[in-house]
């Protein structure tokens, strides 16, 4: 398994909620794999992206405007972290989501700090993403898909309501081909830690989620912000 060795700041510990939730305050994460220790990261440089910087290309927009899957979150949660654990990724070995992970992020959810959004296709969940909410800040954590567009979709929805709700910085941790097209972009840690400094001083919507926006009308538009012109949202 492949890990980001340049943001590797610490090993050991536990993955009790209070240190995983300080961890995060900080700008550091637990990335480790099978048989190894729990070990904590903070990539410099760190990859961000602001809701308004998603970019939806025309592709994915005529996708959107299908409606081919049904998208809700919090309804899946666990369902969506074993996923997560199962979908082979490229270059990797085996998966981060170790047992001790997945147990840790469900407590998280059960407080009301972690969060799925999800893609349906009637009783089959075929795309999602989880991460990890604190003040106006969202960490995203790991997304799968098994159907066509599946995680984008619910990625792009998450990113509309995530920007209804106020949220400001969406950190993506590092680095890919695919959250470069959909318009994340790399800051140096010293920047990512003066923006999440900003996001933490906002109170954090704890709870159980659930979709606010007009998600049909949002989807009409091609994944455009509802009440924008519908190509605001990417080219």
């Amino acid at each position: 398994m492949e890990l980001a060795e340049d943001g590797l700041l610490a090993v050991g510990g536990d993955l009790t909620p209070q240190r995983l939730l300080l961890g995060y305050s900080k700008g550091i994460f637990p990335w480790y794999g099978p048989k190894l220790p729990i070990l904590w990261h903070s990539p410099d440089p760190r990859m961000v992206m602001a809701p308004r910087e998603l970019v939806i290309n025309r592709s994915l927009k005529k996708s959107i405007r299908k409606q081919p899957y049904q998208l809700r979150i919090d309804t899946a949660f666990v369902d969506v972290l074993g996923r997560c654990a199962e979908t082979p990724r490229p270059g990797q070995d085996g998966t981060w989501l170790v047992p001790d992970m997945l147990a840790a992020y469900q407590q998280l959810h059960e407080l009301g700090f972690a969060h799925s959004f999800e893609a349906w296709q009637g009783e089959a969940l075929v795309g999602g993403l989880y991460g990890v909410s604190l003040g106006t800040c969202f960490f995203g954590e790991s997304m799968f898909a098994h159907a066509p567009d599946a995680s984008k979709i619910a990625f792009a929805a998450s990113v509309a309501q995530l920007d209804a709700w106020g949220v400001t910085l969406i950190d993506c941790q590092v680095h890919t081909d695919h959250l470069a097209r959909l318009g994340a972009t790399e800051i140096s840690r010293a920047e990512f830690l003066i923006r999440l400094a900003r996001a933490l001083d906002e109170p954090t919507r704890r709870g159980r989620w659930e979709f606010e926006i007009d998600v049909g009308a949002w989807a009409a538009r091609g994944g455009g912000w509802v009440g924008g012109d519908g190509d605001d949202a990417g080219a």
